[in-house]
């Protein structure tokens, strides 16, 4: 697996605890940014996140901002995305196995850094179920057309 993940300057400490645990996993990515305390656009960062998964030089991305809606909407935005706002396990299970999201955001003005890291362990491990879901995810993509 080969993850992409960006923050914007409220997400930056979130950013760094999934980078930590991303290396502990094991698991290839690329940090797009941001890598400063000063205010940035989060749509800068969710943007060239969502088209690399899109595109799939990557197969999932990570975004976090302040509340990690800002960085749900603008990656939605993108063809073939489902970015999930996700602030507790069960969502993060639930939309891997039932929605099969391809980028998580989380806001880091919600969650604290032990249950990110929790989030982001149980979405990056959770295959999706396929079967009677997969109907629905080909509506969402048809939605897109």
């Amino acid at each position: 697996m080969k993850v992409a993940l960006a923050s914007d300057h409220g997400g930056i400490n979130i950013k760094n605890e999934i980078a930590d645990l991303l290396k502990e996993m094991g698991i290839e990515f690329e940090d797009f940014g941001c890598d400063c305390g000063t205010s940035v656009d989060y749509p800068d960062y969710a943007q060239p996140v969502a088209e690399k998964v899109a595109a799939g030089e990557f197969d999932r991305g990570i975004l976090i901002c302040g509340t990690g809606i800002g960085m749900s909407i603008a990656a939605n935005k993108v063809k073939g995305i489902r970015a999930a706002l996700v602030h507790d396990v069960f969502s993060a299970e639930a939309t891997r196995a039932h929605n099969n999201s391809n980028v998580l955001t989380m806001g880091e003005r919600v969650v604290g850094p032990g249950l990110a890291r929790m989030i982001a362990k149980v979405w990056l491990t959770t295959e999706f179920e396929g079967g009677r879901h997969e109907n629905r995810i080909n509506k969402i993509a048809n939605l897109e057309q």
